[in-house]
């Protein structure tokens, strides 16, 4: 999959050079660990410059203002989970459906329970509720990931319709959710996090597959 990192710059007159690219990514990087560190409060443009190790100029040439940063910060974030589905799904090509969803399963968990990921997942939940900009990037996190999920499960039983697919594919995508909200620490607490994990992934391949 092409990343879209250079698609989250196009506000900027010019053209990005391989090195502005790498710079945007220090950004980005800066601005994901005061999110998750911080919260929404403590992310500003002159925070990011000085974490990235950059002017406040520097940091503008690539992303105007909060909200531009705010939103490539998601979509970076969603492209990196669809290259590593897309990777799963070129290493496993010759395995069934099923194999590749529950793999797909199995990486989204990891993910999503790592402790800065999770971090600024809960902040862009909490922010959603206050801000009207990022309640829309969350609408549309949202759909991206039911479109997703639907595409793993579609077919996996051939009796289900494609309208029953994506309603159950909506469920998933709130219980993969709700496992993010519920902090779960994997090192204090491993086999309560095992336990939580092996019932979410039955769940899942419940709602997958049964009639």
């Amino acid at each position: 999959m092409e990343t879209t990192l250079d698609s989250t710059l196009r506000n900027k007159a010019s053209g990005t050079t391989e090195k502005g690219l790498g710079r945007a990514q220090d950004i980005l990087e800066a601005a994901r660990a005061l999110l998750a560190a911080d919260g929404y409060a403590g992310l500003s443009m002159r925070r990011v410059a000085q974490e990235a190790g950059m002017s406040l100029s520097n940091v503008q040439h690539y992303y105007g203002s909060k909200d531009l940063l705010l939103e490539a910060l998601l979509l970076t974030t969603m492209d990196t989970f669809q290259a590593r589905m897309d990777a799963i799904a070129a290493a496993m090509s010759e395995r069934s459906q099923l194999e590749r969803f529950l793999t797909t399963v199995d990486m989204f968990l990891d993910e999503i329970t790592d402790p800065l990921t999770h971090a600024f997942f809960f902040e862009l939940w909490a922010l959603a509720s206050r801000n009207p900009f990022a309640s829309n990037l969350m609408d549309k996190m949202l759909g991206r990931e039911r479109k997703t999920v639907y595409n793993l499960i579609r077919g996996l039983n051939p009796g289900i319709s494609d309208d029953e697919t994506m309603q159950r594919a909506i469920l998933m995508v709130a219980q993969i959710e709700g496992l993010m909200l519920f902090r779960l620490d994997k090192r204090r607490r491993r086999t309560q996090f095992d336990a939580v994990r092996a019932s979410l992934r039955k769940a899942l391949l419940a709602l997958a597959t049964m009639p």
